[in-house]
């Protein structure tokens, strides 16, 4: 890019603010990064995790200014960078804006907003679902441990597969967005619950594969990654301890259900399994599978019917560490 005339590359990521600042550590010839994932919120306010914009300092000794904003549209970041004429950065100065009631909407976007989105409210009023308790999903439960929504999600995507054969569903606990209340259940809370356009795909995968995904998952849940592994038809145990000396999270007591038995997952055997296709296109880029057909209709409308059946459990019998596991 240098190359071609660009004498200044501001780096957009969607990595976490942790990985923000190793990028502008490492990575020569940034001059900012401007980042999301983690929610992190930046500034003087209470709650901000460092100042707006965090000074970080690369190998060549230039000072690289990183910024984020929080999540959900609370604020807009606001951050000017001067530079002097030999290209040095001298000023670094912003801060978030908080949207709230005085900032005043443009009627004319605002306007656009409720007519392209009429169509899709009379869809989110829709009633799926009355449940008799609420089901937390909150970020910080299901990125980290075993969650009454994981559980509930999970269940629903293997009944939805149940009669092809398959054993075991695996759902990356950042795919679950939102918690829902006790009683009447409408499409839009589901939408608010699974927000993004994913297909369940199955396949058959080797039990060795099968705890491969789970060390995965399992190996950044302290910095709620969202790779954590919320499942049904097996349990599984996560040893905290483990990741000092392996630098991932040692999953163990692996059970896959059959039926009311338990059996050890054993790494050669085939186990037919479904998750969302974003995540098996993940895998499949890593290494070969055998593959199944996979579905193609959308993962919430399809199972969300069944939910008023499905039955959250959040013990793990074969567990040993109810803290971190996951049924």
């Amino acid at each position: 890019m240098h190359e071609a005339g660009v004498d200044k590359v501001i780096a957009l990521t969607h990595v976490g603010y942790k990985r923000d600042l190793e990028i502008a550590r490492d990575v020569p010839g940034i001059a900012a990064v401007i980042g999301g994932h983690s929610h992190t919120l930046l500034g003087e306010m209470e709650g901000a995790l460092g100042p707006y914009p965090t000074m970080v300092t690369d190998a060549a000794g230039v000072e690289v200014p990183v910024a984020t904003a929080y999540a959900y549209g609370k604020y807009l970041g606001h951050l000017t960078l001067t530079w002097d004429d030999g290209g040095k950065l001298v000023k670094a100065e912003g801060a978030p804006v908080l949207l709230d009631a005085s900032v005043t909407p443009d009627p004319a976007i605002a306007a656009r907003v409720a007519e392209m989105g009429a169509p899709i409210e009379a869809l989110k009023q829709k009633v799926v679902a009355q449940i008799a308790a609420p089901i937390a999903g909150d970020r910080e439960t299901c990125r980290q441990r075993e969650c009454e929504m994981g559980n509930t999600v999970a269940d629903a995507m293997l009944d939805r597969v149940r009669d092809q054969g398959i054993s075991i569903a695996i759902e990356n606990g950042g795919g679950l967005r939102a918690s829902i209340d006790e009683g009447v259940v409408t499409m839009g809370e589901v939408l608010s619950v699974l927000p993004f356009q994913n297909t369940l795909s199955t396949f058959e995968l080797k039990g060795g594969d099968i705890v491969t995904a789970l060390e995965n998952g399992a190996s950044q849940y302290e910095e709620g990654a969202g790779r954590f592994a919320q499942v049904a038809g097996l349990k599984y145990t996560v040893d905290p301890a483990a990741a000092a000396a392996r630098g991932s999270a040692m999953c163990w007591s692996r059970c896959m259900e059959t039926g009311s038995r338990s059996t050890a997952i054993t790494p050669m055997a085939w186990s037919r399994t479904t998750i969302c296709a974003r995540v098996a296109t993940a895998m499949r880029s890593s290494r070969r599978r055998r593959s199944m057909p996979m579905t193609s209709a959308p993962i919430s409308p399809m199972f969300w019917p069944n939910i008023s059946s499905t039955k959250v459990r959040v013990s793990s019998p074969c567990s040993t560490d109810a803290s971190r596991s996951k049924r």
